[in-house]
């Protein structure tokens, strides 16, 4: 029960794809992947259900890809934990976060069930 690089890969895409702008703004594609009851606690301690994240107004994203440190844990067979190291530019400053999220394999595809960012210090 061991997911296959193509899999793997996919998922990778999937996670990069919610840092991209043209991806992330797109209300039609953020449906299709986000589950009916997601939620996310975000980096600032924040909690965002479906309709916040779905209404989040387009802006310009700075983010560092390919995503650092990813790692695709299975859970089950249907269920992945996927894990990395953000680095997001604002302004002059790059906050840097741990990410979680746990996506789950539907008759619709993998839909993105649970986000969480945890902030890093850097010294």
């Amino acid at each position: 029960m061991q997911l296959e690089r193509e899999e793997i890969n996919g998922l990778r895409r999937l996670e990069e794809s919610l840092w991209k702008r043209e991806t992330r703004f797109d209300r039609e594609y953020m449906e299709r992947i986000l589950s009916p009851d997601y939620i996310e606690f975000g980096r600032s301690g924040r909690i965002y259900n479906r309709e916040e994240t779905l209404t989040v107004p387009d802006q310009e994203i700075n983010a560092c890809l390919p995503l650092a440190d990813f790692r695709v844990i299975q859970i089950t067979s249907e269920v992945v934990l996927i894990t990395y190291t953000s680095e997001v530019k604002y302004n002059r400053a790059v906050l840097v976060g741990n990410r979680s999220s746990i996506w789950v394999k539907t008759e619709k595809g993998w839909q993105l069930r649970f986000h969480q960012g945890t902030p890093v210090e850097r010294g």
